[in-house]
């Protein structure tokens, strides 16, 4: 029986505290979650269902099948352990591979050392079985083999997805400081947006927030920016599974009637290499591109939108000093521009979140790179809260039955 038919312990990995978003979507998927850590899940699912993983997910990293669990405890017993496995009905012996890992055993102090010693087995194996040596390098562009080895416990894994998903594929032009494309996803889901009213982002960059959110609203996956991922290259693809994929992914577009969606940024070339990344993503007609101060960002009037913005915050871009104004200027334009709507701002730096003058409703945990993040909620009432209140009591009473 194919691999591609054959059940296994399947690891999904994300980037840290993207797990509660990325089970959600593999729940919505039909998945049943088996296990849930910090980097990620774990189900099992054969690599069919590893293909349907890679095309829809936008939180996550790699996709993992596993293949072999076992005790190791140094490189000459990953080496022994690995060379007996039947890599020749893995790939072809005449294929390219690369191996990746994770590696975390006092014997070992660089994994370089650790990768190399799985492709000996691999090489070895293939040589000694079909006189064939399969070319290897770093590039993830053919087969890609996982090792995952944490003190003595090691497991090996086809790594069905290749170049990292958290990149979605359609960004050409990243721009100064770019939030990570399954990163952004996961803010906005983290939202109370109802993916039909306004999505206001001020100081938009390369994009990255905007076009998520119109994906997002519009149902478009990640798969659609992509054409080569790695389970294309283990023995026994069948390409029919994978173009029926492809047209589920086509066929779940929606219309979103009036979809509004407005970027903005002060600086002209972020504001044409957004256009550009929102072209390549198929959704520049969803988006309103404007060159402007954020505080002169239109915001539809009629609340019930959400208002997004990721200012810089000291640690890689802009001086500290300096931002404490411009985070003063974002509670200002939330108080007096974005009445009605739910306010939300993305930053590293809490001490600057504090000129922003409003109290948060929720701090949202997130990490960008090695930066500890919060993404800020804020409820921007209408009116004063005791007005709001009041409004919301009478619209109770009026509407109890007589």
């Amino acid at each position: 029986m194919s691999l591609y038919d054959t059940k296994s312990s399947v690891t999904i990995t994300c980037h840290k505290r993207l797990t509660p978003y990325l089970e959600q979507e593999v729940k919505e998927l039909g998945f049943e979650v088996e296990e849930t850590f910090v980097t990620g899940v774990r189900l099992f699912g054969t690599i069919n269902d590893c293909i349907k993983l890679n095309l829809n997910l936008r939180c996550a990293s790699q996709v993992l099948y596993s293949l072999k669990r076992f005790e190791a405890r140094d490189a000459d017993d990953i080496y022994h352990n690995l060379i007996g496995y039947k890599w020749e009905t893995i790939f072809s012996p005449s294929g390219y591979f690369s191996v990746t890992s994770n590696v975390l055993n006092d014997t070992i102090n660089n994994s370089m050392f650790a990768n190399l010693r799985v492709k000996d087995a691999i090489v070895d194996r293939m040589r000694d079985k079909t006189g064939e040596r399969p070319s290897t390098g770093a590039e993830l562009i053919g087969t890609v083999i996982h090792l995952f080895w944490k003190n003595e416990e090691a497991e090996v894994f086809i790594d069905t997805s290749g170049d990292s998903l958290a990149r979605h594929g359609y960004r050409k032009i990243p721009g100064r400081a770019p939030m990570l494309e399954a990163l952004a996803a996961a803010t906005i889901y983290a939202t109370k947006w109802d993916r039909k009213s306004p999505f206001i982002n001020p100081m938009c960059g390369s994009g990255t927030v905007a076009i998520e959110a119109a994906l997002i609203a519009t149902n478009r996956r990640p798969g659609l920016y992509k054409d080569n991922f790695a389970f294309m290259h283990v023995l026994g693809y069948d390409q029919t599974v994978y173009e029926k994929e492809m047209a589920n992914l086509k066929r779940q577009i929606i219309k979103v009637p009036n979809l509004t969606i407005i970027a903005t940024d002060y600086s002209d070339i972020a504001v044409a290499n957004a256009k550009k990344n929102a072209i390549a993503a198929g959704v520049e007609n969803f988006i309103k591109f404007s060159i402007c101060d954020f505080a002169e960002t239109p915001v539809p009037d009629g609340g019930a939108g959400v208002m997004f913005v990721n200012p810089e915050y000291g640690e890689r871009l802009g001086d500290e000093i300096e931002l404490e104004a411009t985070y003063k200027r974002i509670g200002d334009f939330m108080k007096q521009q974005c009445k009605g709507y739910f306010g939300y701002v993305f930053t590293g730096n809490l001490e600057l979140a504090k000129k922003i003058g409003l109290k948060a409703k929720r701090r949202i945990e997130f990490y960008t790179s090695t930066i500890d993040c919060r993404l800020l909620e804020y409820e921007l009432y209408a009116g004063t809260r005791k007005v709001e209140k009041e409004k919301s009591n009478d619209e109770t009473v009026n509407t109890d039955p007589q």
